[in-house]
């Protein structure tokens, strides 16, 4: 694949950060790939709290979790901290992944195709085939898989090298443990 003045632009700045250029684009890429099914869980998790809470302890919500906070067992108590735990930390992805999408989208060379390709392909909710995204964004087959890598590149640098290190001083501003945040940058980037 022949290289592109984009793409020499976004490998100055993997060069620039440190980042290991193929690994970051893998790990971003799988991100990406598992971005519908993670955000479908997570409507299904939060649903099933708020059908659980409403069912069981009152239809008013304050008051479910009043209940569980003070009255429950011990068990359900810790069984719904575990859930509410993980859905927090899941939209605590999404929302960096948004963050990171929002930052491709104010990049200055070709950033809201970027973003358009990304959306299509990965985030919107309807799935689109190959053929759809071609006519949609009038792309022949060659540069849309070159403008598509650049893309996934260019994401991995917004994820990496601003969501989360933004993420990051919010943690340290507000004093709260960035050992999440230290945990999942060494699991993805290492």
């Amino acid at each position: 694949m022949r290289m592109t003045k984009a793409m020499k632009s976004i490998s100055l700045m993997y060069d620039g950060m440190h980042f290991d250029e193929e690994q970051v684009f893998h790990k971003s890429k799988l991100l990406l790939e598992i971005y519908r099914d993670v955000v479908w869980k997570t409507i299904q998790e939060v649903d099933y709290v708020r059908e659980v809470c409403e069912s069981y302890y009152s239809q008013d919500l304050n008051v479910a979790l009043t209940y569980l906070s003070d009255f429950a067992p011990t068990e359900q108590k810790e069984e719904f901290k575990n859930k509410m735990s993980c859905i927090f930390e899941t939209s605590w992805v999404i929302e960096l992944i948004d963050t990171a999408m929002l930052k491709i989208y104010e990049y200055h060379t070709n950033g809201k195709l970027y973003h358009e390709i990304l959306s299509k392909c990965y985030i919107n909710a309807i799935l689109m085939n190959e053929q759809e995204i071609l006519e949609c964004l009038s792309l022949e087959r060659t540069s849309y898989y070159m403008k598509k890598k650049e893309a996934i590149k260019l994401f991995g640098i917004a994820l990496w090298g601003y969501a989360l290190p933004k993420y990051k001083a919010i943690f340290i501003e507000n004093n709260e443990s960035v050992l999440d945040y230290t945990c999942f940058c060494e699991a993805n980037l290492v």
